[in-house]
């Protein structure tokens, strides 16, 4: 698998710019073979640039279906609630067209509406087009957190379920995630990190270690014919 590729830029504002460039640009590509393009995005404080500046890209929206890479199990009211922010930041303007694919239903927990969420995103037309991961300190990306309850499942390589329930101790509520082949065949793979504290995490996920102590090393060794992409501000 090829190394990842680290693309390093002067401020937060200039690593959006350059992202949401590549991000449109393969959306865009894809559009005009397929005439359609799947996006998942993350949630959290980090994406909110990229996000903002991704909705004012001029490519046709309508054929674009937007995806969460996890969500917490908390309806659109709730402030931690990813969809929300999704909303809020990238599905206005000319990205306000775009086909947005929750992972929430309405539902006191996840297990209750799993088949149906597993049969919902199994009949996703694969690979997506793009994939944007953050990461935490700990290394987790997605809702895949060290030492938490389904860890191991979301992060097998080889299973063909396209959804994980995830619960860890210090978690207010359930999560649910994409499983890790849903994003790492993505065509355009990529880890979006900003500060010292994060590219020092980076760092020691590069190297030798368990996926299960920081687990975005699953992704950067997953098999992939094209590198992962990095991209870092300080």
């Amino acid at each position: 698998m090829p190394n990842p590729v680290l693309h390093r830029y002067p401020t937060p504002e200039a690593l959006a710019e350059a992202l949401a460039g590549g991000v449109a640009a393969v959306l865009a590509g894809a559009i005009a073979t397929r005439g359609m393009a799947t996006l998942a995005v993350s949630g959290g404080t980090t994406p909110k640039h990229f996000l903002e500046r991704l909705s004012q890209t001029g490519i046709d929206w309508a054929d674009v279906t937007v995806l969460l890479v996890d969500e917490r199990w908390v309806p659109e009211t709730s402030e931690r609630s990813n969809g929300a922010m999704v909303r809020r930041h990238l599905l206005k303007g000319p990205a306000a067209a775009a086909h947005f694919l929750p992972l929430y239903r309405d539902a006191d927990a996840p297990e209750s509406v799993a088949d149906g969420l597993s049969a919902c995103f199994q009949r996703l037309s694969r690979p997506f087009d793009a994939v944007v991961l953050g990461m935490g300190s700990d290394g987790h990306t997605a809702s895949f957190l060290p030492g938490a309850d389904g860890l191991s499942a979301a992060i097998d390589p080889l299973t063909s379920e396209p959804i994980t329930i995830i619960r860890a101790g210090e978690c207010a509520e359930p999560r649910v995630t994409l499983s890790l082949p849903m994003l790492t065949d993505a065509r355009l793979l990529a880890l979006h990190i900003e500060g010292e504290e994060k590219m020092a995490s980076y760092v020691r996920a590069v190297t030798e270690g368990p996926a299960e102590e920081m687990p975005v090393r699953a992704v950067l060794r997953a098999p992939r014919d094209e590198p992962v992409n990095v991209f870092w501000a300080p």
